[in-house]
């Protein structure tokens, strides 16, 4: 993908794939979202999320671009590594806790370094599954 735009429907068409839901609805939740504000949050990490109707659980799809794409993001840096969160409309504080979760990963500097140098998909799963570290405050 060369856009924010076209990131955002690569990813609204494989959540539609694994949720059911239209690719269209989902775009059009992401596109709302961006409208309000960017979800790119800097280091050239993109956190693109919305609650979805009709979805019945809490989705997450993760792309690693080849290359940076503009993304409008806070410190203005292109963006290479985007986490689509969609909930229920309902999901409440599920939302905010897999939110928090997304960004506990993030804030673990070699965790993102770990999704940039994995070679395939098992290894980036391993990244994106092995238990949160805690952080001291």
């Amino acid at each position: 993908v060369k856009t924010k735009k076209q990131a955002l429907q690569e990813l609204s068409e494989r959540a539609a794939k694994s949720t059911g839901l239209d690719a269209r609805d989902i775009l059009e939740t992401l596109m709302q979202r961006e409208r309000l504000g960017s979800t790119g949050v800097g280091r050239g990490i993109a956190i693109p999320h919305g609650r979805v109707p009709n979805l019945d659980r809490i989705v997450s799809v993760f792309a690693r671009l080849q290359e940076p794409i503009p993304f409008d993001a806070l410190d203005d840096e292109p963006v290479d590594l985007i986490f689509l969160l969609l909930a229920p409309e309902h999901a409440g504080a599920d939302h905010l806790k897999a939110l928090a979760r997304i960004s506990r990963l993030l804030r673990d500097h070699s965790s993102i370094e770990k999704l940039r140098g994995a070679n395939d998909r098992a290894a980036l799963y391993a990244v994106l599954t092995e238990p949160a570290t805690s952080h001291a405050a």
